[in-house]
């Protein structure tokens, strides 16, 4: 770790905790810096809050009081989840005040290089594949940020000679001031996210906020399919490497015959590849760059592109029962997902769908339900599905009261050659936790079968 000085002696708020804000202020702390945490947790229920208050540090919970600004704070280090229009944000902004995320930290004191990757959809498939390439080529790579393990954290514990693959949101990328990943990767850009960032444009800029201070020795892996994308990231320095999946791209990865190629060199047959879904191919495209532009060679690249099947809970194979094959996607938490699974499939497919009600319909679902034999629903969405699944033209629409009861209906209902899917099209908070709850119970439940 870099014994960085930037923080030395200065006044640091941390706000908002969780598993960023807890790791950021222990890593300020450390640093030297003069450091106060603030979230809106009462310290009574708060064991994060409680444990920083036996380092020593600085802690006021309960609440997010404006006049805390009133005390001469040098930088702002916020939950990526706390939106700019917050009123403390917005003081602090106004003071000029540099507002901060700790993917930030991360990289001012890693030793290791960082590939950070972004993009609406196909991050943490991107991320984890990616991971797994390097690590079957002996780069030493770590795996951080959105994913689930803490960027700045992980940065702690970084040599010179690995390599930090981070994946980025566009909350996290908002609060960078040097952040220069070598290589960058955007999957795509769609409309994601703008009950926070206000409208597109602004999502997109915040996207692209991964390169902007990459120089010419660094490297922008982007979608060529995608026109808005190269536009938002036409002012990048870095060295441009397209990637598609409709047509050969120069310098870039691309599919010709059957086969996926980077730069002319045939790199992988696709009939070798076990992930499924065509919207899986992005991610692939985007690894095979990337772990190229570190030299890997083909061999490894076909040694984890042959056995990796998927991250849990998106498109994840979970077994065959009886000539049945059951997937779980449970992190299909919106329509644009389900679309990609649904698309993934040719096969005869029963859909289990269903969850938290937004408001939305979901008849953008049905040109993409062609394959659907069954759809079983569930939670607060069934009815909505119902109806959907009735206007696509789908004999049997099955409600039952939750993902457990589905799956023996589903199979019920199913024969030899079908798919099971886990899709719901929607969050999983009317009934579930999470929507890591919610494939557990799925994946339980396919196994009681």
């Amino acid at each position: 770790m870099k014994k960085i000085t930037k923080f030395k002696h200065k006044k640091v708020l941390v706000l908002g905790l969780a598993k960023s804000g807890v790791s950021a202020a222990s890593l300020l702390h450390k640093l030297e810096a003069f450091v106060t945490v603030n979230d809106q947790k009462p310290l009574e229920e708060n064991p994060e809050a409680q444990g920083l208050l036996q380092e020593g540090i600085k802690v006021i919970c309960g609440s997010h009081p404006i006049e805390l600004l009133d005390e001469g704070f040098q930088y702002i280090v916020k939950n990526p989840g706390i939106p700019y229009h917050n009123p403390l944000i917005k003081k602090a902004i106004e003071k000029g005040i540099p507002v901060l995320t700790e993917v930030e930290l991360a990289y001012l004191i890693s030793e290791a290089e960082m590939i950070g990757i972004t993009g609406t959809n196909g991050k943490t498939t991107t991320t984890t594949l990616l991971f797994e390439i390097l690590k079957q080529a002996n780069q030493n790579p770590l795996i951080a940020g959105n994913i689930g393990t803490v960027a700045s954290e992980v940065a702690q514990q970084a040599q010179k000679d690995d390599k930090m693959v981070v994946e980025l949101s566009s909350f996290q990328l908002m609060g960078i001031e040097e952040f220069a990943p070598h290589i960058a990767i955007i999957t795509n850009l769609y409309d994601a996210h703008l009950d926070y960032h206000g409208n597109i444009n602004e999502y997109w800029k915040a996207k692209a906020n991964i390169t902007k201070n990459q120089s010419q020795d660094d490297y922008l892996i982007i979608n060529a399919d995608q026109d808005h994308l190269r536009e938002t990231v036409s002012f990048s320095n870095a060295q441009i490497i397209p990637f598609s999946t409709t047509r050969e791209v120069d310098g870039g990865a691309y599919i010709r015959n059957g086969a996926i190629y980077f730069k002319d060199e045939k790199v992988i047959e696709l009939e070798s590849v076990v992930l499924p879904g065509a919207h899986n191919l992005e991610n692939i495209l985007c690894a095979i760059a990337a772990s190229k532009i570190y030299g890997v060679s083909n061999e490894n690249i076909l040694s984890v592109l042959s056995t990796f099947a998927g991250v849990k809970h998106r498109t994840q194979y979970v077994r065959e029962v009886n000539s049945r094959k059951f997937y779980n996607d449970s992190k299909a938490t919106n329509i644009l997902a389900t679309k990609s699974a649904l698309n993934a499939f040719e096969a005869p497919t029963i859909l289990l769908a269903g969850g938290l009600d937004r408001g939305n319909d979901f008849d953008d679902l049905i040109p993409h339900m062609k394959n659907v034999k069954v759809l079983v629903t569930f939670g607060e969405t069934a009815e909505k599905l119902r109806n959907t699944g009735k206007k696509a033209g789908i004999q049997t629409v099955i409600t039952v009261d939750n993902v457990e009861k589905a799956v023996p209906v589903a199979y019920e209902h199913s024969e030899k050659g079908d798919v099971v899917l886990l899709s719901p099209a929607c969050a999983s908070w009317d009934q579930y936790r999470t929507f890591e709850e919610r494939g557990d119970i799925f994946i339980k439940a396919v196994h009681m079968l």
